[in-house]
């Protein structure tokens, strides 16, 4: 029970990586908001329904936090994809993976780390990007940029807020999610996401065990950081 009564907040918890955070968390005794803007299913957790590009709502969301409990881990895990080559990409495109992928890290790191320098105990942030933010990746530009995107976010609000709040990053590689879709996925498209030297695709709940390392005790001299559970792909 390595979080017991911490209040965390996990965004993109509805399904996949940030789902299985969300158990984890609650396996380790944490109290568990999440905020997505599908349904969450199952029981055990404060559910919000929240898009994370839409200032209003995250001030809201922040705001109910505050008046039960505050809150002591944030994990930024809502996120799109866009797969398209370059030259098919439009305006719209870039905004609406932009609006997600950093517009909302941005949105909901600013609330939350309001909230914890009100509190004044502390905190931690962990910010969800990935491998293709060092890789990067043909058709997928904008996915790979707004990644990087959060890495940057990651270092700048490590420096600004210690040394009371840590804040760090996840950089999956290719993980078994409906972002994924492996059940619409082709051999070939699976063969290639699993040529790493572990030679297969990563498990949601492989990611979540890295989450629960870096908002635990075992973590109080890491802050700036970037975890990359990726199976070996990129080395770092």
């Amino acid at each position: 029970m390595t979080l017991k009564d911490k209040r965390a907040l996990v965004t993109g918890g509805a399904s996949g990586i940030g789902r299985a955070i969300a158990d984890a968390f609650a396996g380790e005794g944490a109290r568990v908001t999440i905020a997505d803007r599908a349904e969450v299913a199952g029981a055990g957790f404060e559910a919000r329904r929240v898009d994370v590009a839409k200032e209003e709502d995250v001030i809201g969301l922040l705001s109910g936090m505050k008046q039960t409990g505050g809150i002591d881990i944030l994990v930024n895990c809502a996120g799109i994809l866009i797969e398209k080559p370059l030259l098919e990409t439009s305006v719209v495109d870039f905004e609406r993976l932009m609006d997600v992928n950093l517009k909302g890290v941005f949105l909901v790191g600013r609330e939350a780390l309001r909230l914890m320098v009100a509190q004044d105990r502390g905190g931690r942030v962990i910010n969800i990007a990935s491998e293709l933010a060092y890789l990067g990746r043909e058709n997928c530009s904008l996915y790979c940029a707004s990644k990087g995107g959060v890495l940057s976010l990651t270092r700048s609000w490590a420096r600004e807020f210690a040394p009371k709040i840590l804040v760090n990053a996840i950089a999956p590689g290719p993980i078994d999610t409906p972002m994924l879709g492996i059940e619409m996925t082709s051999p070939e498209t699976l063969a290639k996401e699993s040529q790493n030297p572990l030679g297969r695709i990563g498990r949601p709940e492989e990611i979540a065990a890295a989450a629960v390392f870096l908002a635990g005790p075992g973590a109080t001299f890491m802050t700036g950081q970037c975890v990359s559970p990726n199976g070996g792909a990129a080395m770092f």
